[in-house]
């Protein structure tokens, strides 16, 4: 499991390959994120949210390069990254999710 710290405000990952993903970012319900991805060609990277502690769901893929503002409906954990097979090869993705 990624390591959660309790009130960080940001979360960043250099990823290069499949099955990586930022450490989960913590938002209360009506709370806002950033969300930033750069680097992706020939990748999909997954923004995921996990409302009960254990599985995480995708909210969103991104294909492409990307700057835009999460709101979480629930409080709950995000995060970014990508999933196995969702590499494309060659890239190098920069992904960050910021609050506050």
């Amino acid at each position: 499991m990624s390591n959660y710290v309790k009130g960080r405000k940001s979360v960043s990952a250099v990823i290069t390959g499949q099955d990586a993903f930022t450490d989960p970012l913590f938002l209360h319900s009506g709370e806002q994120a950033s969300v930033s991805v750069s680097g992706v060609a020939s990748s999909k990277v997954a923004l995921q949210r996990r409302l009960d502690g254990t599985n995480w769901r995708d909210v969103k893929v991104y294909e492409a390069p990307a700057e835009e503002t999460y709101v979480a409906d629930e409080r709950g954990h995000i995060r970014l990254g990508v999933k196995t097979g969702d590499y494309g090869g060659g890239d190098t993705i920069a992904v960050r999710l910021g609050k506050g």
